[in-house]
């Protein structure tokens, strides 16, 4: 599959270490190169808007995806290709999921968290096919990782399902992946008993 666009999710938080604005920053300037559209979040702040400002800086094309609340509040970013305002968080993560063809989590709180896990859950149900991702940096998400083989040996989760979550820990090896991916066809119920 050919990516024209791709959803980054990740912190309105610069974060502990320089690693991390280095890695949304490389993650921009890839996504420019590659002719890829970056849909995001539309903020001008933290990893948010280190991606953005890298994806311009290299040429490419930049989708935001904002709340009236947080463009209220001036954390939108005024640079963008286009800079859509929506009613709230839900319509937001609607509106980016319908841009998108595949799904990145860079490191981030609990919105990103919150987004790549709903995402997942949307694909898993089957309202989309679209591949979705972790950025590695700097063993952010080891433990993260860690926990989902846990549920997959607690039977709380299929196989296919873990799976659909690629990780990478290079921007082009993930897209790669991303690229690479084919859904699976597995019903969500791992042990669904037949009335």
């Amino acid at each position: 599959m050919s990516l024209r666009s791709v959803c980054v999710f990740c912190g309105a938080s610069p974060g502990a270490k320089p690693i991390y604005r280095e890695a949304a920053a490389l993650l921009g300037h890839t996504l420019a190169e590659r002719g890829i559209t970056l849909v995001y979040g539309g903020g001008a702040v933290g990893l948010m808007g280190t991606v953005a400002d890298a994806a311009l800086a290299a040429g490419g094309e930049v989708i935001g995806v904002i709340p009236q609340s947080l463009m209220d509040a001036e954390i939108g970013h005024k640079g963008l290709t286009r800079l859509e305002v929506v009613d709230g968080m839900h319509a937001r993560k609607a509106r980016m999921a319908e841009l998108s063809d595949a799904f990145i989590a860079l490191p981030g709180g609990l919105g990103t968290l919150e987004e790549l896990f709903e995402v997942w859950t949307w694909g898993q149900l089957g309202y989309h096919s679209k591949p979705l991702g972790l950025l590695e940096v700097n063993s952010f998400y080891d433990k993260l990782t860690d926990f989902l083989d846990h549920l997959v040996e607690e039977r709380f989760v299929r196989d296919q399902h873990r799976g659909m979550l690629q990780v990478g820990g290079h921007p082009e090896t993930l897209l790669d992946r991303l690229e690479a991916w084919r859904p699976s066809s597995a019903p969500k119920w791992v042990d669904r008993k037949p009335h």
